[in-house]
Order: C-alpha cells, then structure tokens, then sequence
C-alpha cells in the first residue's frame, strides 16, 4: 500500500503544539525526595516529529511563546538543536500571574516502583493557540506540508486550541496534506467536556488519513466499543484490539491506517510493547515483546514518529509498524522523551534484536 502525499512541499512533517518544560530527578528518584532535577523541553507533538528531524526531514513546528521569557528561548534553543523549524505568535506574560510554559513534574519510577507525572499547567501560553495566529493558505497551499500530525492533548487542552485543531484539519483536508490523528486521552482534559471534544474529535477522525491510539484511546475519544486497558497478557487481547479497530473502520471509512500501542507493564523497567495495524486491506501485528525500559514517557510518540517517517519515505506496509515499534523502543531507552537517532540503521538494530557492541 502506498499513501499518496503532496509533491514539492517544503515540509514533510506539521506539528502544532503547546510547549513547556519537564523536569525529573536524576538517578531515578521521587520527586518529594529530590533536590536535584534535570530539565529539559518537551511536547508530545515534537516527540513525534524528531525521528524524521534527525534524520534530515524538513519539520515545522506551530506554537506560541511567553515573550521575552528565558523558558520560551530555552525552548526554541531545544527545537533548533533537533533540527526543526518553528513559527509561533509571541504573548505578552502579562503579569508574574500570567501567562507561562507547562511544566510536568516527572518521577521516572524504578522497579516495582512505578513513574508518576504531575502535570502544572496554569496560565499555559500553548491553551490561547489560534488559526487566527497563522496564514494556513500560505502554510498549506504555498510552502506546502506532507503529512500534519495532531495531538488529542492539544485538542483537549481548551475551547480555543479544540478548533485551531479543526480549522488546521479542515485546511490540510483542503491542500491535499495527509492528516494524522494521535488521539492521545487524558482524562482530565475531558472533565465536564465530553460532548464539545467528542463532536471534535469525531470530526478531526472523519477526515484523518492516519488514526492512531493505545490500548484505550479509541474508546474513551470517539466511543467505540474495545477491550479492557492495562492488564496481563496483553496478547491474548489482540483479537479484541481488532475488532475494534474494525467498528473503527465502519465509522471512519476516509482513514487508510489504524494503528494501536500494545504495552503490558512487567515492572517499570520491563514492558512487554506491541503493536497492531490495519493498512489497506492487510493487518500487520507485532506480538508484544520484552523491552528493557530506563524511562517510559515518550515511547507512545516514538512509535507514532517512526510509522510517520516509514510513511514519508515510502516504504512497503509491514516495515511502517517495525519502524514504529523499534523507535518507541529506542525512545524508552533515552532520558530524553524524544528520538535521536545518529541513523535508520540504529533503530533497524533494535527491531533485529542486535544489541552487540558495533565498532
């Protein structure tokens, strides 16, 4: 099967996004019993994209920034080291009340011990993201974009960025780009929201190409009947998982790709991770298999980021998912929760199982 995208675009990869910062404690510590924290900038949208920025794709970014803040040039500093572009509208703070970078709080976990994230983010700058803040006609129609990816983090995070989404959706729709839809639940997005975000998502759903989720997401974002989350023996579900993706396809008949996470956690650093995809006419299944996890968060973005990549370099269907597989698995071995592949061959040594040393 072969995805058609858009010729002589000058992007291969749109992402709009709410960046922030997370901090976590070194050495695997909680965070109540920590003094020492390492920094870094982070969205789930970018962690997406920096597999195809390091490896030479042409990537932009759509944001916002707090003005003259040190975090938002920390944080543009962070894109321009991955290689990736970036377009945002600049807010005033307003007042130290104002507007600000999300921040996520993130103990990693260890052992039985399992990570906990708490999420800070009052006053976040990315939740005033409007279609308003860009020229689509100029993105989409004159430099050109392959494929946008949209978050359900961003499309949940209030009113104003639910129909950014949308409008961003509608406009790709229009120029011929391929839409990717990370569904992305979060429980505390959708509280007292749930008719407002299921009529946008539902939409966004009915004209993405792309249709991506974990063991839960399909369920709780668009209503569709599903297996239990989380769990042992998670293989034994994989039935289940296609049946859904299935009721899936009736519902959405436009999408070309359904794509699903499949993770059973051992322990926090033991994860059996799997995947399922239904492209064109074909499934094409990775049995979960045992990774060895240093930090879990971002893995789900890098198995999205690798399938994208596959996408865009035109390779035949069942290498799509491999590459997805392998480069959340690579993800999940970085203290950083995104990609940064020195080559393809790196990620291609993970799905082959080759962990010697290479001189």
């Amino acid at each position: 099967m072969k995805i058609e995208l858009k010729k002589d675009a000058k992007y291969a990869m749109l992402v709009p996004t709410s960046m922030g910062t997370r901090i976590t404690p070194e050495d695997g510590q909680p965070v109540h019993t920590s003094s020492t924290f390492k920094m870094q900038a982070t969205s789930a949208e970018t962690n997406v994209a920096s597999v195809s920025s390091f490896l030479g794709l042409p990537v932009k970014v759509l944001t916002a920034f707090v003005k003259g803040s040190p975090l938002a040039r920390f944080i543009k500093d962070n894109l321009g080291s991955r290689h990736m572009d970036y377009e945002a509208k600049e807010v005033d703070q307003g007042s130290p009340w104002g507007y600000r970078h999300q921040i996520n709080v993130a103990d990693s976990g260890y052992g039985v011990r399992g990570p906990r994230v708490h999420n800070d983010r009052a006053g976040e700058v990315g939740r005033t993201l409007s279609a308003d803040d860009f020229d689509l006609e100029r993105i989409f129609g004159q430099e050109g974009v392959q494929i946008i990816h949209i978050s359900g983090l961003v499309g949940a995070l209030s009113p104003e960025t639910g129909k950014f989404c949308l409008e961003l959706a509608r406009a790709a729709k229009k120029h011929g780009t391929r839409i990717s839809f990370d569904l992305n639940y979060r429980a505390s997005f959708w509280e007292n929201r749930e008719k407002e975000l299921r009529d946008i998502f539902t939409e966004i759903a009915g004209i993405s190409d792309i249709l991506v989720g974990n063991e839960e997401d399909f369920q709780l974002c668009l209503g569709l009947e599903g297996p239990e989350a989380g769990g042992k023996d998670i293989a034994s579900k994989i039935d289940n998982f296609k049946d859904m993706i299935n009721r899936a396809k009736k519902e959405y008949p436009n999408t070309s790709v359904f794509a699903n996470t499949l993770r059973e956690v051992v322990d926090t650093n033991t994860h059996k991770w799997g995947a399922i995809m239904w492209a064109g006419d074909d499934w094409h299944v990775i049995e979960p298999r045992a990774i060895t996890v240093l930090d879990r968060i971002g893995g789900g973005d890098g198995f999205v980021g690798g399938l994208l990549y596959a996408i865009l370099q035109g390779w035949e269907t069942e290498k799509w998912v491999q590459f997805g597989w392998a480069n959340g698995a690579l993800v999940t071995s970085l203290l950083t929760d995104y990609s940064q592949p020195i080559n393809e061959d790196q990620i291609w040594a993970i799905w082959e199982g080759k962990a010697r040393v290479k001189r």
